[in-house]
């Protein structure tokens, strides 16, 4: 899938994640993680987020995550609705991509 505008997944309410996604100015996955618990756990939501983006086949991409200590299947679905809405996808989502 390809990135065509900015968009917006999840709140910056506590146990949740906020996840903008727009295109990549230099092209790859650059993320840009804000988090209170980035020692402990900023490889593991690193991780996530770029494995999501690989299932879905999204390279091109900047990703600016706000984290307030959401689980992993949170920031797996923020992921996941942030790439169907930045790539225009609005129906005819592929829901076995995320298995």
């Amino acid at each position: 899938m390809k990135v065509i505008d900015k968009s917006l997944a999840g709140t910056l309410e506590s146990s949740d994640i906020q996840i903008i996604l727009m295109p990549a100015e230099n092209g790859g996955i650059e993320i840009e993680l804000k988090s209170s618990v980035e020692k402990q756990f900023g490889r593991q939501i690193r991780k996530i987020i770029t494995e999501t983006l690989g299932k879905l086949q999204i390279e091109n991409v900047k990703v600016i995550a706000v984290d307030n200590g959401a689980l992993d299947c949170t920031i797996r679905a923020r992921v996941e609705c942030a790439a169907y809405r930045a790539c225009g996808i609005k129906e005819k989502y592929d829901w076995e991509v995320i298995d």
